[in-house]
């Protein structure tokens, strides 16, 4: 599929480009971190789900509901590492329903990197994707991530007391989101 931008996109300190074959070692390091993983919807992943992973991040072919999600690795421009990774979902095709999720290696988190890559794939789902409105949603646990999105300017639509048994416990559940034009607004 022709993406309606280019890739890679750089910003201050960062690029954000597709995923490559060559990139499951260092997935492996965050992606197999127990503490990283402590809210991400699977456990700890071992090298052959690491390369499943891969599999699917290499397919992505268009952005339409019930596709591949679009992947976005985030490698630091300083020393070429991978970092952290974006992921961006079509929700719902018709009502152009984007959604994000993230995660970064613990070496790299509170340094201002998710915010800085955050943005810019804010900006591919609005501009890029043409997205109505964009979500995210974590574990009320988690509060770096809502933290994150607060940064990005979405508000919090959402809080659902003890939603789901995640990871054997009750958790809550809080969705955040932006519509388009709040997002051009904000970033005027």
């Amino acid at each position: 599929m022709k993406l309606p931008f280019t890739l890679p996109i750089e910003t201050e300190r960062l690029i954000l480009r597709s995923a490559e074959p060559g990139d499951t070692d260092a997935l492996l390091t965050y992606h197999g971190d127990s503490e990283i993983c402590r809210y991400l919807p699977y456990e700890p992943r071992g090298r052959d789900e690491v390369e499943k992973s891969m599999q699917r991040r290499l397919g992505f072919t268009e952005f339409k509901e019930d596709a591949e999600p679009f992947f976005l690795h985030v490698i630091l421009k300083e020393t070429g590492e991978l970092i952290g990774d974006f992921v961006l979902f079509c929700r719902n095709d018709e009502a152009k329903q984007g959604e994000i999720g993230y995660v970064f290696s613990k070496k790299f988190q509170r340094k201002g990197y998710a915010l800085e890559a955050a943005k810019k794939v804010m900006e591919i789902g609005f501009d890029g994707f043409d997205c109505h409105r964009i979500e995210a949603k974590c574990s009320a646990a988690n509060v770096p991530s809502w933290k994150l999105m607060e940064k990005l300017g979405m508000r919090r639509e959402a809080l659902f007391i003890e939603n789901e048994i995640f990871k054997g416990e009750w958790d809550d559940l809080m969705i955040y989101a932006v519509l388009q034009r709040e997002w051009h607004e904000r970033e005027a």
